[in-house]
């Protein structure tokens, strides 16, 4: 495919001639659906201890992370609206930047971020299972439990994509039960009972001085925002996209940051600060049955479950594509083999299969070396959390690409919104190297690796071309 690095002129029908079949309700709803997840549930308590039970400090971690997905998704709808064929950020960075970048972005993506993200909610997944269904969310069941639930997705995906599809969808809806739920029930409980004024009283009095506190949870939440660039992929068949998707963005962001915010403080009508962190990963459980009782929290509980699978469909979906959005632009390792679909299923099989192999790979590196500490200090960095840092590194180079061509727009647009999306990535790197120092800069030296096995591919790819 060849590159193209020109703008797309206002009426300049659209190359893959998709149909505009999606309003503005639909694109809302889609960046909603994608971005509330797990992460919410799983990274709470996380949160609430980088910023020492202080929910003040835990409510504008969660602001300071919505802004900047709102520059850098108003940044990516003015970049959707410009170029002729958009299917995600891949699509972005050969637009921009031309192919070679592309590629070390898909590359990162196959090998890294989709599956480090699949390992972790595989994980969370089985861990809020277990405690549904009585099973011990640590040791060797929880582990079995967690990898049946990555390969069995990834072989609905794999063989039933149409089903994997729809899982997706009904599981939107069904997210927001439990936080709206808790949002609603927990900040009238807590207004009641003093426990919420006493959440914010009392933390306010013992703000600590860490400064790697507030960058920690920043990373960290970072994690529960995730997901929203997929949602610019169906600008083609968007009504007005040029309206639209910028609308649907930036009203999808303002949505779930609010609705991020209103959980946090429903919260707080349940049980102190001290006792949240005190919960640990048990935090949901506790945090429910204390709000509706045993039997309703039980049923909340599994709003909940369901939410964590679909979110982990999600991002296996991504995963079992990764090799065939390299094969088909023949590149990556055996290009041709994993750019096949399968004219059954409409699916690339190769593709899901080498995605369930490599997801399957990080899990076990999740299980072992990271939960538990197994193998050399190095080796045990934060898998879910510092490849969504890398994804908003790789942001960069567009936004500034976007700066440099996009002459015929406005200064606001060409210049002023995307140097705000830089200094928002800027800063959440600068987070990362704050809160994880050695640890980041072993994940760096991996990555490096990483993408230098994925230039000799490209190199050997090359060197055949020219035979």
């Amino acid at each position: 495919m060849a590159c193209d690095n020109s703008f797309r002129k206002e009426g300049t029908p659209l190359e893959n001639g998709m149909q505009k079949r999606y309003g503005l309700f639909t694109a809302i709803s889609m960046v909603v659906g994608i971005v509330i997840g797990s992460g919410i549930f799983f990274k709470a308590t996380k949160v609430l201890a980088n910023n020492n039970g202080d929910m003040g400090r835990s409510l504008l971690t969660v602001a300071i992370v919505g802004a900047i997905m709102l520059i850098c998704s108003f940044v990516f709808a003015n970049l959707a609206s410009r170029y002729e064929k958009v299917n995600g950020v891949v699509d972005y960075a050969e637009a921009a930047l031309g192919r070679g970048y592309a590629y070390y972005v898909a590359w990162f993506m196959t090998l890294i971020y989709y599956p480090t993200l699949v390992s972790c909610l595989a994980w969370i997944t089985a861990q809020y299972a277990g405690i549904l269904f009585g099973f011990p969310i640590t040791g060797m069941t929880h582990f079995w439990i967690g990898l049946a639930i990555l390969v069995g997705d990834g072989l609905i995906n794999a063989y039933a994509p149409k089903l994997a599809g729809k899982l997706q969808v009904s599981t939107t809806a069904i997210k927001l039960v439990p936080l709206v739920l808790m949002a609603v029930v927990g900040t009238i409980t807590g207004l009641s009972n003093g426990l919420t004024v006493q959440a914010f009283t009392a933390a306010s009095q013992q703000i600590a001085s860490q400064g790697s506190g507030l960058m920690g949870a920043i990373v960290a939440f970072a994690f529960a925002y995730e997901g929203w660039i997929i949602a610019t992929s169906i600008n083609s068949e968007l009504k007005d996209a040029k309206k639209n998707l910028p609308l649907a963005l930036s009203l999808g962001a303002l949505i779930v940051v609010a609705i991020y915010m209103a959980y946090f403080v429903g919260l707080t009508g349940t049980m102190t600060t001290a006792d949240m962190m005190a919960a640990g990963d048990l935090l949901p459980e506790k945090a429910f049955g204390s709000l509706f009782g045993s039997a309703a929290g039980t049923i909340v509980f599994v709003f909940i479950v369901i939410s964590c699978l679909g979110t982990t469909n999600g991002l296996m979906m991504g995963a079992a594509r990764g090799a065939y959005s390299l094969g088909v632009r023949n590149e990556g390792i055996a290009p041709r083999f994993f750019a096949k679909v399968d004219q059954k299923t409409g699916m690339a099989t190769n593709s899901a299969w080498l995605g369930i192999i490599i997801c399957t790979l990080w899990y076990l590196y999740w299980h072992f070396f990271f939960i538990h500490g197994m193998g050399p200090s190095f080796f045990n960095w934060e898998p879910d959390e510092l490849p969504i840092i890398t994804l908003y590194a790789a942001y960069i180079p567009m936004f500034i690409s976007l700066m440099v061509n996009a002459r015929e727009e406005k200064p606001f647009k060409r210049f002023i919104l995307p140097t705000a999306a830089i200094l928002g990535c800027c800063f959440m790197v600068y987070c990362a190297f704050a809160a994880y120092r050695i640890q980041a800069l072993y994940y760096l030296g991996f990555f490096v690796v990483v993408m230098l096995i994925g230039a000799i591919v490209r190199a050997a790819n090359n060197k055949k071309a020219k035979v």
